[in-house]
């Protein structure tokens, strides 16, 4: 099964990638690494907005890591034509508009690292940061940035 199979067969739909807003770029490759910006978790209709738990509780803010990571691989699709491409997830880097006293960071960004790993198996196991910040882009509650190996 692809992993865009997997995607599907676990009940998610990738997004189309969407375009930069400002002075920078979706993807730089650097030889066989995709260096993947940071993703909002909105596509379509879909999105999560407000501050970890107080605005949005912990499993929503979950589903939001599932959703930004989504967008993500859907720049690396744009960038490679395929997901069969990755060969590794090498990195996360997640961000969580959190309340200063929320200490669960970990556990928001698992909603997006398990995700990798139910889709790439081995390959989706990754090196990772989950911090807390005081605000993001459009008040969203989370932001992923990956970074990628390709063939």
């Amino acid at each position: 099964m692809t992993p865009e199979e997997r995607i599907s067969a676990l009940g998610f739909t990738l997004p189309a990638a969407a375009q930069p807003v400002g002075s920078y770029l979706n993807c730089v490759r650097s030889g066989n690494l995709l260096h993947i910006s940071g993703g909002l978790p909105i596509a379509g209709e879909e999105s999560y907005k407000g501050k970890v738990p107080s605005e949005c509780s912990l499993e929503d803010a979950q589903k939001a890591a599932r959703l930004a990571v989504l967008t993500r691989l859907a720049v690396v699709k744009a960038e490679m034509g395929s997901l069969n491409a990755v060969k590794k997830i090498v990195s996360l880097s997640g961000y969580v508009n959190a309340e200063p006293d929320f200490t669960a960071h970990p556990q928001v960004i698992n909603g997006a690292s398990d995700l990798l790993v139910e889709v790439f198996g081995e390959a989706g196991k990754h090196s990772r940061a989950a911090v807390g910040v005081s605000s993001l882009p459009l008040g969203v509650s989370v932001e992923i940035s990956l970074v990628v190996e390709v063939l």
